[in-house]
This record gives C-alpha cells, sequence and structure tokens, in this order.
C-alpha cells in the first residue's frame, strides 16, 4: 500500500513506518540529565533517563578506567608499558534510551574522545522453584583516543581504540529493584586487536535501568555480595556482644533466685534431741 504525497510523489508504507519508529527513538534518546552536580561525593555522578516525562533508568556511580599503553623507553628503543587512570569527568556528555527488556546509558567526555557506553537487558530467570525476571548489565563499550595528553603521556602509535566486554553477566538483580554496590568492582574490557585488557573500575554504585515506579526516585535495593558480607563483619560482633550480655543477666538472676530460695527454708535438724531448742 502506498501514501499519495504532494506534487505526486509517493512513499510506500513500510519505508514511512520505519521513518516513524526512527523518529521515536530518537525523542527517547534525547530526555536526559547529568545530575552529578547534585552528588555530595566528588567522585560520584548521577544520570536520569527520562521517557515521556517519568524516570525509566537512574545511575549513581564512581567510575575509572585505567588504560595500558606503549611509551618508549629511555634509550628510545625499548617499549615500556605505562597505565592511563581516566576518571569520569563530571560535565559528561549523556545519552540513552529505555525499553521493555532493553536500556542503554551512553557517557562522553573531553569532546567525545572517550565514550563509554552500558547495556542492560531484563531477561527471565530460571529458579528452582519457579521462573523470575531479572535484569542485568550484560555490555559494555569503552572508546577511547590515546593522542589526547591529559591521561596519555607520550604514547608510541597514537589513536583510536575500542575495547568491548565479552560473555558479561553483572549486577544481576530481581526486576523491579535497583542495584546497590559501595564496594568496588573491576570489569575486564578486551581492545578490538586483543592485544590490551582495559579494566572499568566501579564504585559506589546504584543503578535501575527499569521498573522505576516512582519520579528520580529508586526502587527497594539489591545489594551485593560484598556489601551484604561487610555488613554482617560488622554487625556480628554487636549480635555476639548482645548474646553474652544476655546469658551473662540470666545467669545472675538465675544465681540470686535461687540464693534467696535456698535462704528462706527452714534447716530441720536430723537429730531429734535438737527439736526441744526449735520454737
Amino acid at each position: 500500500m502506498d501514501v499519495r504525497l504532494g506534487a505526486g510523489r509517493l512513499l510506500r508504507v513500510p519505508g514511512l513506518l520505519c521513518l516513524l519508529h526512527a523518529m521515536a527513538r530518537i525523542g527517547a534518546e534525547q530526555e536526559v540529565e547529568n545530575l552529578s552536580g547534585l552528588s555530595t561525593s566528588p567522585e560520584k555522578d548521577i544520570f536520569v533517563v527520562r521517557d515521556n516525562g517519568t524516570t525509566c533508568l537512574m545511575a549513581e556511580f564512581a567510575a575509572k578506567l585505567m588504560v595500558p599503553y606503549d611509551v618508549s623507553a629511555s634509550n628510545y628503543v625499548d617499549l615500556i608499558t605505562e597505565d592511563a587512570d581516566i576518571p569520569l569527568s563530571r560535565g559528561a556528555e549523556v545519552r540513552g534510551n529505555c525499553g521493555t527488556t532493553e536500556s542503554e546509558l551512553q557517557i562522553s567526555w573531553l569532546g567525545k574522545v572517550y565514550t563509554l557506553k552500558l547495556h542492560f537487558i531484563k531477561e527471565g530467570h530460571n529458579t528452582s522453584k519457579r521462573q523470575e525476571a531479572v535484569w542485568k548489565m550484560n555490555k559494555i563499550q569503552f572508546v577511547y583516543d590515546s593522542s589526547e595528553r591529559t591521561y596519555f603521556k607520550d604514547a608510541v602509535n597514537p589513536g583510536k581504540h575500542t575495547a568491548n566486554s565479552h560473555h558479561l553477566s553483572a549486577l544481576v538483580t530481581p526486576a523491579g529493584k535497583s542495584y546497590e554496590c559501595q564496594a568496588q568492582q573491576t570489569i575486564s574490557l578486551i581492545t578490538s586487536d586483543h592485544q590490551r585488557t582495559v579494566t572499568l573500575v566501579l564504585s559506589e554504585v546504584r543503578i535501575q535501568p527499569f521498573d522505576i515506579s516512582a519520579d528520580f526516585v529508586f526502587s527497594e535495593e539489591h545489594k551485593c555480595p560484598v556489601d551484604e558480607r561487610e555488613q554482617l563483619e560488622e554487625t556480628l560482633p554487636l549480635i555476639l556482644g548482645l548474646i553474652l550480655g544476655l546469658m551473662i543477666v540470666i545467669t545472675v538472676c538465675i544465681y540470686h533466685i535461687h540464693h534467696k530460695l535456698t535462704a528462706s527454708q527452714v534447716q530441720i535438724p536430723r537429730d531429734r534431741s535438737q527439736y526441744k531448742h526449735m520454737g
């Protein structure tokens, strides 16, 4: 079926549908906010993606990337490897889009010299009892240019590079909840030439890419195992101390009750001759 436009031009319906779909996606990507200035931590960034006036993705985290690169040794013949520590910039440019089962956050800084893409999916997860929905981060891509001089000092053969995750399944969280992890986490990315391993370091993480019920508000948190273990290690001595104190109190109470009962009992003499002294 064709649609007739002005001047006798024809536009096929499939092409029109594709155009409308692309325009809808572009509109969904544009409503993104960088709220890092509201963060109480100078190293933590806050990003929000909104769709039709409501929040559909929220992310708070501190991040840096450790990128190995070659420099010339002092003899100008050999090569040595240095590491560039690249933190996420507060003034980063952000793009993103949300879907029912897929979401993405794209962060660029220093004039798009560095770009970090985080991709999330929601899927069914089989458990021993039933199938339940979970979401996770399944892809990460980092694009960088080693000719940039802020973090790369005299790199040999500088140029643009791309590093990707492989078979990633990170931040696995039950659907409808946010992921929280204060502890530091590292994720390895491999460059496209398979010669370098780039390390993404995340900390102070709070992310929710799906099912946000209230605007600008995270849902109930799902803590990472490291945070749960640290919390248990902090509270276990307190719990043990309370139990020990309670046992001491109970023991002292039993002792006093027993002492009071035995003291109030009349001592009956076994020798009948002593009965005359009683009364």
